[in-house]
């Protein structure tokens, strides 16, 4: 962006006029012009030249303007760059304490009322996320980490080798979605790459019911 900025103020500058210009066309005339004598005709050569040296005048001082200006504008384009990446660090760091001071106590989960209670929240899901926590929840107690096939077979009641990754995939995302906080559902439901999905809980700390 500084280097479009510049490029634009060097064109704008070759773009204007030359301030001399006026005052070279004026002499070009007196020049031209050695004959003229009454005083009306000398008169109106001063008039002239007054004028290409007020021109002149004017001109260096728009040059000067516009080069504060760009300048202005250059460091108000800086300090947005400083400021937007120092407010994305600051985002990463907030994320970061956030994710260090949300820590699962406890997981309750209550199929009857399709509910399930973490730490001192409570969230209300659907049956079919209530059975998918369910799964993750017996799976971690026995240490174990499902693949989406494997909690698709479970949950359907078929073998694993029969069903796809992706419907577990799609179920784990429902899970996800169903808990609203993309916070909470990316710190509970873990996905460590290439063995599959488990519960980024205690297992002394779970509870089905």
């Amino acid at each position: 962006m500084v280097a479009i900025l510049a490029i634009a103020a060097a064109f704008l500058f070759a773009k204007l006029p030359d301030a001399d210009a006026f005052n070279a066309r004026v002499e070009h005339i007196f020049v031209q012009n050695d004959n003229l004598t009454s005083q009306a005709e000398i008169k109106l050569l001063e008039v002239l030249a007054q004028s290409a040296t007020a021109f002149s005048d004017v001109l260096a001082s728009y040059r000067v303007i516009i080069f504060i200006l760009l300048i202005f504008a250059a460091a108000l384009l800086i300090a947005a760059m400083v400021f937007l990446l120092l407010l994305i660090g600051l985002n990463r760091r907030m994320t970061e304490i956030r994710r260090a001071g949300i820590e699962v106590q406890s997981l309750r989960i209550l199929r009857a009322e399709n509910a399930v209670l973490l730490n001192d929240m409570a969230f209300t899901l659907t049956p079919a996320a209530i059975e998918t926590l369910s799964v993750l929840a017996e799976a971690r107690m026995d240490d174990d980490v499902l693949t989406g096939a494997q909690i698709e077979g479970v949950i359907s009641g078929r073998d694993a080798a029969e069903c796809e990754e992706a419907a577990g995939a799609t179920r784990i995302k429902r899970l996800r979605d169903a808990l609203g906080n993309q916070l909470v559902a990316e710190l509970l439901v873990r996905n460590i790459s290439r063995k599959g999905y488990t519960l980024a809980v205690s297992k002394d700390a779970i509870r089905v019911d």
